[in-house]
């Protein structure tokens, strides 16, 4: 299930806005996961200090030019679920081609997107 969305612009790495989607991600009453999981390109330590700050555990593996920490392979095998939900919003056509040209409405169409896609996981029997 998305839990967040942000557009940047197309030629800005996507570490460089992390902290701001993690704001954008609420789960029950708490404002923060208990552990994120991203690829290399988030191996970081801005990153990596913003979540030990807030007691996330960063699920990242690190960069050759790092030094190596320990990474729980296991919860880092379950990132495979944050692609499958973009390929499921892909599914979208809007989405998948982006007709919009302002961010403001692409990002609206992201979020219809993802309001379906929940949709879908409460009622699997309506598929329309």
């Amino acid at each position: 299930m998305p839990l967040g969305a942000l557009v940047t612009a197309g030629q800005a790495h996507e570490s460089k806005s992390f902290e701001a989607l993690m704001d954008t991600v609420k789960i029950r009453r708490r404002r923060r996961p208990d552990a994120v999981a991203g690829d290399r390109g988030y191996s970081y330590p801005r990153i990596r200090g913003w979540c030990r700050r807030r007691g996330i555990e960063a699920v990242i593996p690190t960069r050759r030019d790092q030094p190596r920490e320990r990474l729980d392979r296991r919860k880092y095998r379950r990132r495979n679920v944050v692609e499958r939900c973009i390929g499921w919003l892909k599914e979208s056509r809007r989405v998948a081609t982006r007709y919009e040209k302002l961010a403001t409405h692409y990002l609206a169409m992201v979020k219809l997107a993802m309001i379906q896609r929940c949709l879908r996981l409460l009622d699997p029997s309506n598929r329309a």
